[in-house]
């Protein structure tokens, strides 16, 4: 089994790639996905999976500047860069006794409204 920080490396790997076959390999089937910026939460494998394949399909790069593990735990800063815009982003993990990832809550610097058309994956909060 893999442990969380390589785990998280391969999930941004995955992301990165936009390999989503491999990223979903990754996830519990009941992972939870939270956004407090944005008050949204996805719920299981499938409809986290197609938030990333339907969301995120622009000209965008990610890079990880660290990840910060522990048993089944994790915290990632990542650089996410898209044509004329640069944020971080500070994730946080927590992996299944399988070493899936059960568990994601990304925190973004700035806060926004929830981009439209991806309501139908997510619950407010």
């Amino acid at each position: 089994m893999l442990g969380a920080h390589d785990v998280v490396a391969r999930y941004w790997e995955a992301a990165g790639a936009r390999a989503w076959v491999r990223f979903g390999e990754l996830l519990a089937d009941e992972v939870v996905y939270e956004l407090p910026q944005t008050r949204e939460r996805v719920r299981g494998r499938d409809a986290y999976l197609r938030f990333n394949a339907e969301g995120f399909t622009g000209a965008w790069r990610i890079a990880v500047e660290r990840i910060v593990a522990a048993e089944r735990e994790a915290v990632s800063l990542i650089r996410l860069t898209e044509p004329g815009a640069e944020q971080l982003a500070i994730t946080f993990f927590e992996l299944d006794e399988a070493g899936r990832i059960a568990r994601v809550t990304d925190f973004w610097p700035e806060p926004y409204r929830p981009p439209a058309g991806r309501a139908h994956l997510t619950e407010r909060f």
